[in-house]
C-alpha cells in the first residue's frame, strides 16, 4: 500500500512567520544567511501596494518552505546586475531574492508551488520578468537546475558573490565552511512563457 502524499498548503509571509522563516533559512543556506534585521528588510521589499510577494508552504503546521521576493522598484541594481542584458526594463522586474525548501519536504513541488505565487503577486504589480542571483554551488547544482527547469535564462556568471557577506556581514557558506567563494550565476525569468 502507498503512503498518500503529504498535503501542502501555501499562504503569504506574516509578522508571525520570522522566527521559523529565519530558522529555515538559515538551516538551507547557512548560518546567518537571514537575521532579525535583514528579513525584516525583506519583507518590506517584499510588499507594495498591499501586494505580498512573499509566500510560505506548510506541511500539516510544519513551514516547509520560504520564497521571499522584492517589488519592482524595491530593490538595488548593484555591481552583480547586467541590466542592458535584461529582457524587460527595471522597473518591470521583480527580484527573488531567497527560497529554500526544507530537506524533509522536497519532490513535493513547493520550490514551483511557491514561486508561482510570487510570480502571480508580481504580475499584479506590472512585472513580465524576475531576477535572481542562483547559487552556483547549491548541492548537487540544485538551484541552478530548478531555476533552470522554471524557464530560468543565465544572463553572467558573478564568482564571489556572497564573499563580502561572509566577511562583513557574519555568513558563513555551508559549502565554503566559512568564508564564501561561490559564485552567483545572474539569471531572469521572464513570465510570458
Amino acid at each position: 500500500m502507498t503512503q498518500a502524499k503529504p498535503v501542502v498548503t501555501y499562504r503569504e509571509l506574516t509578522a508571525a512567520d520570522h522566527a521559523a522563516v529565519i530558522e529555515l533559512g538559515n538551516r538551507v543556506h547557512g548560518e546567518n544567511y537571514l537575521t532579525e534585521e535583514s528579513l525584516a528588510d525583506y519583507v518590506e521589499r517584499g510588499e507594495k501596494d498591499g501586494v505580498n510577494l512573499n509566500w510560505l508552504a506548510f506541511v500539516g503546521d510544519q513551514l516547509a518552505g520560504i520564497r521571499l521576493t522584492f517589488a519592482p522598484g524595491k530593490w538595488d541594481i548593484d555591481s552583480w546586475c547586467t541590466p542592458a542584458a535584461w529582457p524587460v526594463p527595471k522597473e518591470q522586474m521583480c527580484y527573488f531574492k531567497c527560497a529554500a525548501v526544507a530537506e524533509i519536504s522536497r519532490g513535493l513541488g513547493i520550490g514551483r508551488g511557491l514561486l508561482d505565487r510570487s510570480i502571480a503577486a508580481a504580475q499584479t504589480l506590472g512585472c513580465k520578468a524576475g531576477l535572481a542571483h542562483i547559487w552556483m554551488q547549491s548541492p548537487n547544482n540544485s538551484a541552478y537546475s530548478y531555476f533552470t527547469r522554471c524557464g530560468g535564462e543565465m544572463i553572467q556568471e558573478h564568482p564571489g558573490r556572497w564573499y563580502e557577506l561572509s566577511i562583513h556581514g557574519g555568513y558563513h557558506c555551508p559549502v565554503c565552511d566559512g568564508v564564501c567563494h561561490c559564485t552567483a550565476g545572474e539569471m531572469v525569468l521572464r513570465f510570458d512563457r
